[in-house]
Order: structure tokens, then C-alpha cells, then sequence
């Protein structure tokens, strides 16, 4: 149960708009105080993949510390790991303000921020001052909304971050920048990722695991191409998914209308349906996370249950505050108590074939 003083505290910053509550939030974990209530380590949590050790599954998504702020903080909060960005080659302010809207019924939101952040040399420099903190940080990488090249934007995130990430995600699902999502078609995705792939061969981390953020709002045949795809060009993972122009299932609300991708707990059927069929079709080595609608200890279960090795959440701590993460993760160790798990992993894939076999149009 979240304290009095979170409760407070949620009603205090719901009392601003979302933006301006959102960057209190930062300074608030800057501050350096103990904010959340992180589980003890749990060696049923861990999850080995790409050579790294996650000590749980649960990561904050990327588009919270959109700058790379407070990944440590993140990460004492009790996330297993932390994403940071999406970062940009050149600063861009991003779309005009108002750009995010709370929908308070359905526990969503809905945002058409744009990308905005200070650009890579201020993230660079950030996570450069982290150097020798433990801790899993991935770094999302976009391209510029007017840029020339947009492939290269993202070569050019490999290049800069490939050295201080643990490791990157190669962002083309936004629906807030124009024209972004059709990098997901194959041609286009072919090129993207074949240029990706050799800039990390020639980085100075040739070995740093690359995920693809994937929309949810794909059909069959966009699924083959995407999983032919990441195959061919040897990347690591897919992330499933970012947020969706649907608004299927909303209750009438004022904000409900209002142009952007929807995020928080209506987007979980939809993304989880999309994760089962991924995993269906990429097999079991692929790294997959899940992200969409993560609100609870049983949501993140049914995730991995789904098909995911990870799972990722942003818009729930809005809405939960930031002890969420604390009492997940001991959510999920106390149902490793009582179904006599020795390695949550074992669950992965067990409702496979039922979230593959939802609609998601």
C-alpha cells in the first residue's frame, strides 16, 4: 500500500499540470531522498540476458529521464534497470505545450511531446559522470525531426552512446514525430538496421546489446517483416511496444480526443497480444520486453507469462507513485513463495499461445 505522505504527495503534483509535474518529479529525485521502498535483492528475480545481469525484471521505460538525469536515483527506487532518453543528435524543444493529458479514469495518458531533450552531447556528458556506478542504463536513440538523414541520427546515437550504455534502443515507434513509424516498414527497416548493425561492429562497444522499439499498432505482415528483420542484422531484442493512436475500450473523457499516443493501463491487451506474436515468431533467444499497461506485480507476470524476459513501465508511477516499483518487485518474489518457483523465468511463455491468439486491431 502506498503511504499517506505518497498519497499527498500525488494529489499535491496532480495539482499542476502534467509537464510541470513531471519535471518536479525530477528535481524530487535529484534531491537524493528515499522516495521508494526497495525489496531486498532476490536471486529468483534475476534475469541473464546478453551478457548482462539484470537483478530483476523491471525497468522504467524510456520518456520519463528523457535527458539522463536520475538513472541512479531510477535504479534506488528498486528497478532492475533504467532507459533514458529518447536522445536526439541536436536539442529540439519538441511539439508545442499543452502535449501531455492525464486521463484519470482509465489510469492512461496521453502525450505528444515530439521528442523533445537537450540532444547528445548533454546526455553524453551526464552518463559520462556515472562511469564506474553499478547499475543496468540503456540509452533510447531517435532521430531529429528535421533532419536530412534519418538513419544517420541514428548511427550517430551508436557511435555516442555505445561506449557508456549497458545497452541502446533504436526508437522508429514514436507516433509523434512525422513519418518516424514508417522506418518500420521492411524496406526501410532493412536499411535502418543493416546501418545500425555495422556502426555498432566499428564503435568502441562492438559487442552492446541494440533493441528495436516497435509500435503496437501493427499488422501480421508487419510482425514477419519486423522478426525477419531484426534475425538478418543479428539485434539483440525488441522492445513491445510504445503507445498507440487507438483510443479502443477509453471512457468518455474530456482529454480522451486530443492527438498522440495512449499510454498506461489500456494499452495492455493490445501490446501484450502484439508481444505473444513476436515471440512467436523470433523463438526463444531473442531478448523481448514488454511494455504497455504494467501497473501491478500480476500485470508484469502476465508479461512475462506472454512471452516477455522484461518488462518496462512509466505511466503506472504516475498514478502509483514512486514506491510502485519497491512493492512489485516483492510481488513477484512473494509468487515465487507460493508457487515454489526457484528462477521466475520459468513462467516465460506459458500463456504464449493465448495472448498470441487475441486480437489486436
Amino acid at each position: 500500500m502506498r503511504s499517506l505522505l505518497e498519497v499527498a504527495g500525488r494529489r499535491a503534483l496532480f495539482a499542476f499540470d502534467p509537464e510541470t509535474a513531471h519535471g518536479l518529479s525530477i528535481t524530487a529525485l535529484k534531491t537524493g531522498l528515499p522516495l521508494g521502498h526497495r525489496a531486498a535483492p532476490d536471486p529468483r528475480l534475476a534475469v541473464r540476458l546478453g551478457g548482462l545481469e539484470f537483478p530483476n525484471p523491471l525497468g522504467m521505460a524510456a520518456g520519463y529521464d528523457k535527458n539522463a538525469e536520475v538513472p541512479n536515483a531510477l535504479l534506488g527506487l528498486g528497478f532492475g534497470f533504467a532507459e533514458v532518453g529518447t536522445v536526439t543528435p541536436l536539442p529540439q524543444p519538441g511539439n508545442p505545450r499543452p502535449r501531455i493529458f492525464r486521463l484519470t479514469r482509465d489510469q492512461a495518458v496521453i502525450n505528444r511531446l515530439g521528442f523533445n531533450n537537450e540532444g547528445h552531447e548533454a546526455a553524453f556528458r551526464r552518463l559520462s559522470s556515472r562511469r564506474g556506478h553499478k547499475g543496468i542504463v540503456g540509452v533510447n536513440i531517435g532521430a531529429n525531426k528535421d533532419t536530412a538523414d534519418r538513419v544517420a541520427d541514428y548511427v550517430a546515437g551508436v557511435f555516442r552512446f555505445a561506449p557508456l550504455a549497458t545497452y541502446l534502443t533504436v526508437n522508429i515507434s514514436s507516433p509523434n514525430t512525422p513519418g518516424l513509424r514508417n522506418l518500420q516498414g521492411r524496406e526501410q527497416l532493412a536499411e535502418l538496421l543493416l546501418r545500425v548493425a555495422e556502426a555498432r561492429r566499428s564503435s568502441a562497444a562492438p559487442a552492446v546489446p541494440i533493441l528495436l522499439k516497435i509500435a503496437p499498432d501493427l499488422h501480421e505482415g508487419d510482425l514477419d517483416d519486423i522478426a525477419a528483420e531484426v534475425e538478418a542484422n543479428g539485434i539483440d531484442g525488441i522492445i513491445v511496444s510504445n503507445t498507440t493512436l487507438s483510443r479502443a475500450g477509453l471512457r468518455a473523457d474530456a482529454q480522451t480526443n486530443q492527438s498522440g499516443g495512449l499510454s498506461g493501463r489500456p494499452l495492455f491487451g493490445r501490446s501484450t497480444a502484439v508481444l505473444a506474436r513476436i515471440r512467436k515468431r523470433v523463438g526463444a533467444r531473442t531478448i523481448l520486453v514488454g511494455v504497455g499497461g504494467v501497473d501491478s506485480a500480476e500485470t508484469a507476470l502476465e508479461k512475462i507469462r506472454a512471452g516477455a524476459d522484461l518488462v518496462q513501465l512509466y505511466t503506472a508511477m504516475i498514478y502509483a507513485g514512486p514506491s510502485l516499483p519497491g512493492r512489485m518487485v516483492k510481488g513477484l518474489s512473494a509468487y515465487c513463495d507460493r508457487e515454489g518457483l526457484t528462477s521466475l523465468g520459468e513462467i516465460r511463455d506459458s500463456r504464449v499461445d493465448h495472448w498470441a491468439a487475441q486480437p489486436i486491431g
